[in-house]
């Protein structure tokens, strides 16, 4: 248990505490106690009221890692959450709905801590382990502000362990063992305090912000001023590292503090002139390091590794101290050891555990604050200590001081009043061979067995030694590597990648299923492939109803749309050539000249009229008043149809989608005819030769300013649209775009169509890619045939491939993204087996295109199969033939996977001719025929992979060895050698089981 927070009482009523596990669960308990007063420490037992005991209220998975901080905000109505997965997260328990929680910001690496400045504060401040403090906004802004810790003087420690905030005084520490105060509103460093030796675990600042207090793995804890800028106390009541500390005391004078021995100190330094003159008491001796210790009441709650937490009465600190036993003579003392703090045994004093009458402190749990205060009680021998110890060379001063004194340190108390059980998390796992069960010990010792294809427990064992179990259950199976198991969060843990999920297969007979089907002869499961079906089972069925309803409406467009046709509409209109009175018709070789309008405007076709797409634009260049040149009339007529115009003798006013006139806008007499709107010059503005900067660009350059978007979005027709003539050229800009992407430049409008619409389709690189793919090849089937019904494009697999499984809904799903940042991964969605179905929408855009893949086109990412080399040689009692190549090469490789009941095959192919007539029942190879490694008889049907591992046991290529067991008459072994199929030509049987490895293979260990 890592968080703890018990809020501030409030006027009346009782109240619930928080808690964060390493199962990233958080849970709400109704303590069901008054926080309003205060008893005393002990009452005569006959008065002691009966423990109350807290209830469960309410709980919420708002991380999928270790839960490392938790805090109270907005008046106790919000708990803000700092995680292992890297996520910040805000969660409302008293919410009348069941709410999730909600991320509010991530780091990119585990967060450790958090703080807020009071109960009403609008911010909250993080810090990670990514050298980072960020300040995030409680009302959804986001993040506030971000301070780089390891930016500042080059910090290499610069991991943030330790945070709190007061006011207008932001402080952190970390392994650097330097105390560093912020600026939380710019962000800008006030101070550094320097001090601790070792990493500063816990902060608490004053309500007034100008004292603050440190908890340290130096074993100390530290009293600063921030006026003064340096350390005003060093506190040494603890003997190991000080994890944690609590006060509610708006001058810290009241706090607590605990190590990681399981030592609880109160400390008090009221109305004392001197810090050094307080008082400090071993309240309590926890079973295991206290990660975090608060109070409220009477009460104490401690958290520890263990998944509970406990419920202790509060001790007293200004009760009257017991005397000190009689001092031994001097002697004595110069020869005991300094105490050792162990929790009672037997013996307890009258005042332990709250059993007398009188309210008074056992002196032997009262501890030395520092190495200048003495105990209550006893006369100090600070200055003699101190010289012994610099004399002796005495570790530290604090041991030194504490060897004057006797006994051991008891602490009040050992048993706790009351106790919130947890669940008991997994601590270990063992993975056995077969790769699809699992072994788990949980923290209390019992043995659990899991099947990882179901999802479920399958026996348990008990509190047994976890290896003893699993070498009696171990089978002798060798299956690749297909996922990966975690016990860290106290959950088992299955994590599936993509590079390695589908290289797990087993053999349908090996496996047992409910449901009756009829597998083919030694066919193969793939692991990953079977559990990933049967997960995102849910999913597949809401994505197949979204396609048929998708399919509906695609094909009812598609009728409507033919509907609104003439059924004898002619599939091109000849429009009328204009008539010309001026110019040649350029039949006896004289120049042709365009006729223009001297208003500035072009022709209109007449009865077509086209909406520009993109406004013209206006360039001051353009001049009106010069008229063409003949030169460039000339040169515009005499080109021939095949030639192309240059890019920079485009007119520059044409708009991004327009195209320059091809030769199959000319009519057949040899002028030009009417431009449309698309390719009217501005208002007023003949378009002139390009200036000598726009004849300097590039052909990149060119090819860029052809269009608005680039190659990626051009402009294309449907064929419906296209024009009549197989004689019409391609748009110059298309055929230089084209000219890049296909090495086929065909003039046909249909190639520049089809061009364009392979290059304007593009899939996001996502599950959702998937959908559009299947959706773009529903409108292709829609072009090709419009009468057909549209065949459905999600085919996942069939039972036969991955039989029906049935995991438990409340199944946890995770998906996950590397963070290139920290080195770890991001969560991208958390859910459940039975509410994937339900988000669709938010799986399609976060998972990965592979899943979709797999899941809606049953399709595997390819990758090669690994094989085994093996070399085959008659045993050394057999009389059988070798059955090498002709060249003597008896190396061959096979998949790993392959039953050796397939290698007993092939020998009998090459060593015994096919009979003539078949036989009634013949028997199988493997019935005659043996196979031997290591000196073992090898099972027919074990597989290479397996064969390798556990029989052969080392590098090289596996030596078998073949023999005949005499249940059948082999004839003709010396004719099939000579005569039977040549080794050379091994020929592969339907699932390319094995082959000769002639070096072109090479060896596949």
């Amino acid at each position: 248990m890592a968080g703890l927070q018990v809020p501030k009482p409030p006027s009346s009523g009782h109240l619930q505490q928080e808690e964060g596990a390493r199962d990233g669960a958080i849970c709400a308990w109704n303590l069901n106690v008054d926080l309003h007063t205060s008893s005393t420490y002990n009452l005569l037992p006959e008065k002691k009221p009966k423990p109350a005991q807290s209830t469960f209220r309410s709980q919420v998975q708002a991380h999928t890692h270790w839960v490392n901080d938790i805090i109270l905000t907005q008046s106790n109505s919000a708990l803000v959450s700092a995680s292992s997965d890297v996520t910040v997260k805000i969660w409302r328990p008293h919410s009348a709905e069941p709410q999730s929680a909600l991320t509010i910001g991530k780091h990119s690496d585990y967060v450790k801590c958090l703080a807020t400045p009071d109960a009403n504060a609008d911010w909250v401040a993080s810090g990670g382990l990514d050298h980072k403090i960020k300040l995030w906004d409680l009302n959804g802004a986001g993040e506030r502000l971000e301070i780089d810790v390891g930016g500042q003087e080059n910090v290499t420690k610069g991991s943030i362990y330790a945070l709190s905030a007061k006011g207008s005084v932001l402080a952190s520490g970390g392994p650097e063992s330097v105390l560093r105060v912020w600026d939380p509103k710019s962000g800008k460093g006030i101070t550094k305090l320097v001090g601790h030796t070792d990493n500063i675990r816990d902060i608490l600042i004053s309500d007034d912000g100008e004292t603050i207090m440190t908890a340290s793995s130096d074993q100390t804890v530290k009293l600063w001023s921030l006026a003064a800028g340096r350390c005003m106390h060093t506190l040494t009541m603890h003997n190991d590292s000080v994890w944690s500390l609590y006060s509610d005391h708006p001058r810290l004078s009241l706090f607590y503090s605990s190590d990681r021995s399981g030592l609880v100190a109160k400390t008090d330094t009221r109305n004392t002139p001197e810090v050094d003159d307080g008082v400090s008491v071993a309240a309590i001796q926890e079973q295991d390091g206290v990660n975090k210790v608060v109070a409220g009441g009477s009460y104490i709650w401690t958290a520890t590794s263990s998944s509970s937490i406990n419920r202790w009465k509060d001790i007293d600190t200004e009760a009257p101290i017991e005397e000190p036993p009689q001092q031994p003579d001097q002697d004595s003392r110069s020869q005991t050891t300094r105490r050792d703090r162990v929790p009672v045994t037997q013996g307890k004093q009258k005042a332990v555990n709250g059993d007398s009458s009188e309210p008074t402190i056992p002196y032997t749990a009262v501890l030395k604050l520092s190495i200048t205060s003495p105990l209550r009680g006893t006369r100090s021998r600070e200055a003699e200590i101190l010289a012994q110890s610099t004399t002796n060379n005495i570790r530290k001063a604090s041991e030194a001081a504490l060897e004057s004194e006797l006994g051991i340190i008891i602490p009040v108390r050992d048993v706790a009043e009351a106790c919130i059980e947890g669940q008991n998390g997994l601590s270990k796992h063992i993975m056995l061979n077969d790769r699809k069960r699992v072994l788990t010990q949980d923290t209390t010792g019992e043995i659990v067995l899991w099947d990882l294809l179901r999802c479920v427990p399958i026996k348990s064992f008990g509190k047994r030694h976890l290896d003893d179990i699993a070498e009696d259950i171990n089978t002798r199976e060798s299956v690749a590597n297909w996922c990966t198991v975690d016990t860290r969060t106290g959950k088992l843990s299955v994590i599936l990648e993509e590079n390695y999920c589908f290289d797990a297969e087993v053999y349908a007979d090996e496996i047992e299923i409910e449901e009756n089907i009829e597998f083919r002869e030694d066919q193969r499961l793939n692991l990953g492939k079977w559990v990933l079906r049967h997960l995102f089972a849910n999913l597949i069925d809401e994505e197949i109803k979204r396609d048929e309803a998708y399919r509906k409406n695609l094909a009812a467009a598609s009728t409507h749309a033919n509907s609104l046709q003439r059924s004898n509409a002619p599939n091109s209109i000849a429009l009328p050539a204009l008539e010309i009175d001026s110019g040649s018709n350029g039949v006896d070789g004289t120049t042709v000249v365009t006729p223009k309008a001297q208003n500035g405007t072009h022709a209109r076709t007449p009865g077509l009229s086209i909406g520009v797409a993109t406004p013209g634009i206006s360039h001051p260049s353009l001049n009106t008043n010069l008229p063409r040149k003949i030169e460039e009339e000339s040169k515009a007529h005499n080109k021939t149809p095949g030639s192309q115009t240059p890019l920079g003798d485009h007119p520059k006013g044409q708009d991004y989608f327009s195209t320059n006139p091809t030769p199959s806008e000319t009519s057949s007499d040899g002028v030009k005819a009417p431009s449309t709107p698309s390719e009217a010059p501005l208002t007023g503005a003949t378009p002139t030769s390009p200036t000598a900067a726009d004849g300097e660009k590039t052909m990149e350059e060119k090819k860029k300013s052809s269009g608005l978007f680039g190659k990626k979005f051009q402009m294309s027709f449907p064929k419906k649209l296209g024009r009549a003539s197989l004689d019409a050229k391609p748009q110059q800009a298309a055929e230089a775009e084209k000219s890049e992407d296909s090495d086929d430049n065909k003039s046909s409008d249909k190639d520049v169509t089809s061009t364009a619409d392979a290059t304007v389709r593009s899939f996001a690189d996502n599950f959702y890619g998937v959908v559009q793919k299947i959706h773009s090849e529903y409108e292709d089937q829609l072009n090709a045939n419009a009468e057909q019904p549209l065949m459905q494009g999600i085919t996942p697999s069939l039972p036969i491939e991955t039989p029906v499984l049935k995991p438990p809904g409340h199944t946890q799903i995770l998906i996950q993204e590397d963070n290139p940042e920290s080195g770890g991964v991001v969560d991208l969605y958390e859910g459940a087996v039975a509410t994937l179905g339900k988000d669709a929408d938010a799986i399609e855009q976060l998972a990965p295109m592979w899943l979709g893949e797999l899941l809606l086109r049953n399709q595997l990412p390819l990758k090669e199969t690994v094989k085994v080399s093996f070399v085959l040689q008659p045993h050394e009692t057999s009389n059988l033939p070798n059955i090498s190549s002709a060249e003597g090469n008896s190396r061959l490789n096979a998949n790993r996977m392959l039953r050796t009941k397939k290698i007993l095959a092939y020998i009998a192919e090459r060593i015994e001719p096919a009979p003539e007539k078949p036989e009634e029942r013949p028997l199988r190879p493997e019935e005659y025929l043996e196979l031997w490694c290591q000196g073992q008889l090898v099972s027919p049907n074990i597989t290479l992979g397996t064969l390798r591992v556990h029989v052969w046991r080392t590098g090289g290529d596996v030596m078998l060895y073949y023999r005949a067991n005499g249940r059948k008459s082999i004839k003709g072994i010396k004719e099939t050698a000579k005569t039977g199929p040549s080794p050379t030509a091994l020929p592969e049987n339907e699932n390319g089981d094995f082959e000769h490895d002639d070096g072109a293979h090479g060896d596949i260990g």
